[in-house]
């Protein structure tokens, strides 16, 4: 299938810059579904940058347990921002569902996962584009302690009972099942990776795990080629697009670690880590660095016995 973007036929050599990628028929339905789904992402990762938290009026409240002003303060404080956290949270539910309809496309018989990207270029497109929003998202998570400490101290409050009657209304929108739910999320240190994880080991219930782990090295070998050939990173047309790049990169390979039985720095994976890694280094240090902490402290087999004492150094 011809790029929209350049005259190469087939274009996995250009995924996913081809980020005007249209739907064809056999994918529109699946692609519908998805886009529904990532079109409040921007939103989502605006409302997280924009999230402080009531950490002064917890404090106070603790600090005063017997001043009622100041716990009806920390309290109308949290409230909101509960209601916040649970928009976050639904969002990975519908992220979830959507990833999974989307992996059984990309995986499912009798194609290649090369011939998939190659066919469906609209849906790896949005796999990319996921994936891209889940390093975003979980490093403004990682970097924002006041998510946790306002959701501890909204349920402490609503578990004592102590502001009479003032909880009946957000308990309705954020009961005790929810907000069980919603704490097992938010103790993940990566939680939206944690989502797509779920999403990936549930598609591989109908599926061989090689399908999807298949599929996923794929992407990261493209991804890696287009990032140290010459030729393919001068069509990027910005720094964004680039930064795009490493992101899906960096995000393929840590859900592969999480996935693959052995993981992804194992030698015999079949991900060419050390060239993964020495792209990124090669790269400006302030546009990498959050990815290669990304390496060094959410993937899973890092540490492992298994892997080289190479790789590790080149992380350290």
């Amino acid at each position: 299938m011809p790029c929209p973007s350049c005259s190469d036929a087939p274009c996995l050599s250009c995924f996913p810059r081809c980020l005007d990628a249209q739907p064809t028929e056999g994918e529109r339905e699946i692609w519908n579904q998805v886009s529904a789904v990532l079109q409040d992402s921007e939103s989502i990762l605006t409302d997280l940058q924009a999230y402080k938290g009531a950490g002064q009026e917890i404090r106070d409240a603790i600090q005063n347990p017997n001043d009622i002003q100041l716990q009806e303060k920390a309290w109308n404080a949290v409230c909101p921002l509960v209601v916040r956290l649970k928009r976050f949270y639904e969002f990975s539910i519908r992220l979830e569902k959507a990833l999974q309809n989307l992996l059984e496309c990309l995986t499912c018989p009798p194609y290649t996962p090369t011939q998939h990207l190659e066919r469906e270029q609209a849906l790896a497109k949005e796999f990319a584009e996921i994936l891209h929003f889940t390093l975003r998202f979980d490093e403004l998570k990682m970097r924002n302690p006041a998510i946790q400490n306002d959701f501890s101290y909204y349920r402490r409050t609503i578990s004592r009972n102590r502001i009479n009657n003032m909880h009946l209304d957000i308990e309705n929108e954020v009961n005790n099942e929810m907000a069980n739910r919603m704490s097992l999320f938010y103790a993940e240190a990566t939680p939206m990776l944690k989502t797509l994880s779920n999403a990936t080991t549930y598609s591989n219930k109908t599926l061989p795990i090689e399908n999807t782990t298949d599929c996923l090295s794929t992407m990261i070998s493209v991804c890696k080629v287009m990032l140290e050939t010459p030729e393919y990173r001068s069509r990027f047309t910005s720094e964004e697009t680039l930064l795009f790049c490493m992101r899906v990169m960096v995000g393929v390979i840590i859900l592969y670690d999480h996935v693959h039985p052995v993981g992804a720095f194992c030698k015999t994976s079949k991900i060419d880590m050390k060239g993964c890694i020495k792209v990124l280094k090669e790269q400006p240090p302030d546009s990498v660095e959050g990815l290669l902490n990304a390496l060094r402290f959410t993937t899973k087999h890092l540490n492992d016995e298994s892997t080289s004492k190479q790789i590790r150094a080149m992380l350290q």
